[in-house]
């Protein structure tokens, strides 16, 4: 039978705070990225159900910022008899503000959990990834 090893103590120094976003940087990450829903993501994802569907359906894309996060977001229906509410919200795509105007992309796994694709990149880079990456599509 091998021999446990003994526990230990050990140092760990606290993080420095977290970078936080300007106003005026919080207001044109905002603005592209309402016009990239607008434009890209709702013409292709949010279509009006057939009425005889039975499953959840997209009725409506968002975004919020909250605290240096900023959620692309979407609003679904569940027209079941059954269902607990007949309005959900869910977080698909998420940008960490990393400071010098960087950002940490991440998306939603099925786990729950949020998982981080391409740290550090800029904020044309990661609306480019939304666009063309179907991993940060809701």
């Amino acid at each position: 039978m091998a021999k446990k090893t003994s526990k230990q103590w050990m140092y760990s120094p606290k993080r420095g705070p977290k970078p936080k976003a300007s106003a005026a940087l919080k207001e044109e990450v905002s603005r592209r990225a309402n016009a990239l829903l607008e434009n890209v993501l709702k013409p292709a994802r949010v279509v009006p159900p057939p009425p005889d569907m039975e499953w959840n359906y997209l009725v409506n894309l968002y975004t919020r910022w909250h605290g240096s996060y900023f959620y692309l977001c979407g609003t679904w229906r569940c027209p079941a008899d059954n269902c607990l509410s007949e309005f959900f919200d869910l977080k698909f795509t998420r940008l960490e503000y990393a400071g010098n105007d960087r950002f940490n992309l991440a998306y939603m796994r099925h786990t729950g959990q949020w998982a981080t694709v391409f740290p550090a990149l800029t904020l044309d880079d990661c609306l480019e990834q939304i666009e063309t990456n179907e991993l940060f599509w809701p």
